[in-house]
């Protein structure tokens, strides 16, 4: 596939990419909205189920139209399952908190995901990871504490269910940086899509009737049809933001803008739903925040020492 980037002058993809990135962080947190009014009737893992559905019908399509096939190796069909069940749980996970937290908190505590990407590099890959990124991480998971403690007393173990989405997330990237050496990323995102569509579907006919709560499947009245399918529209359409972002700009440029995305999402809980972030935890999103940014800067210091 062409990269989209070469229908842009290169003086000006850098300021395209970064216009992308920010309708990532403006689209991202409007699926989670949806998530969250769908949550007041339709189990969560039928949510989640309907995710990968809905961008399945958007996707394959979509990729056979750029790519003309989405024909790969049997050799990387055990990457592609590992990618999709890692996002199944973090989307389970998510949905799963913000289905009585605030958005906005629950998404700051995911934003932990970059520092559990380098422990992971320091001790399973044995990547050089110094101690000032090690001690970011830990104090940005000291900025986490703070947001999980007034969620914890008010809603439970549930609080803690975006420290799975973040894990889930952050080996989902692991699977993302394996893959991306043979496909490009929307063949990744539709093969990613019908995978998740193909593993999430037969659990739900499984437990129909089992009377799970987070699984047995109902039938969506009214609105919620459209909460399922704005949810699974605006995953596609950020995602998409995302993807053709870094075709256009570097990831260490637009790394720091994510961030934006948990104001989005403050801006968002409080208009549909009121939320309010109390001061504990406006304290550690801006804790995990500054930790983050600190973290981007040393590995774009530590890459261009590199090329030195």
């Amino acid at each position: 596939m062409t990269s989209p980037a070469t229908y842009v002058p290169k003086s000006d993809r850098v300021v395209f990419g970064v216009f992308l990135m920010l309708g990532f962080c403006a689209t991202a947190p409007i699926l989670d909205v949806f998530a969250k009014l769908a949550a007041d009737e339709i189990p969560v893992g039928q949510i989640t189920a309907a995710r990968f559905i809905v961008q399945a019908i958007i996707m394959v399509p979509m990729a056979l139209y750029l790519d003309k096939t989405l024909a790969f190796g049997r050799k990387l069909l055990p990457a592609l399952v590992f990618r999709a069940l890692m996002l199944i749980a973090s989307t389970y996970c998510f949905v799963a908190a913000i289905a009585v937290m605030p958005i906005a908190d629950a998404l700051a505590i995911v934003f932990v995901a970059p520092f559990i990407l380098l422990i992971i590099g320091k001790y399973v890959y044995g990547e050089e990871v110094g101690p000032r990124r090690l001690s970011a991480s830990i104090v940005g998971f000291i900025g986490v504490v703070l947001i999980i403690q007034p969620s914890f007393a008010a809603f439970g173990w549930v609080a803690l269910f975006p420290l799975g989405t973040a894990l889930c997330f952050a080996l989902y990237m692991i699977g993302t940086r394996s893959l991306s050496r043979h496909m490009n990323t929307i063949a990744m995102q539709a093969h990613t899509a019908w995978i998740g569509a193909v593993l999430a579907t037969p659990v739900l006919v499984w437990a129909q009737g089992s009377g799970i709560i987070d699984l047995d499947p109902v039938m969506p009245q009214g609105p919620f049809w459209w909460y399922l399918i704005g949810m699974g529209i605006f995953a596609t359409i950020s995602h998409l933001f995302m993807s053709f972002a870094l075709a256009f700009a570097p990831s260490a440029t637009l790394a720091p803008l994510q961030y934006l995305e948990i104001v989005s999402a403050v801006v968002l809980g409080y208009a549909f739903f009121g939320d309010i972030p109390n001061a504990s935890a406006v304290t550690g999103m801006l804790i995990v925040i500054a930790c983050g940014l600190y973290i981007v800067y040393r590995e774009q210091k530590l890459a261009k020492q590199a090329q030195l």
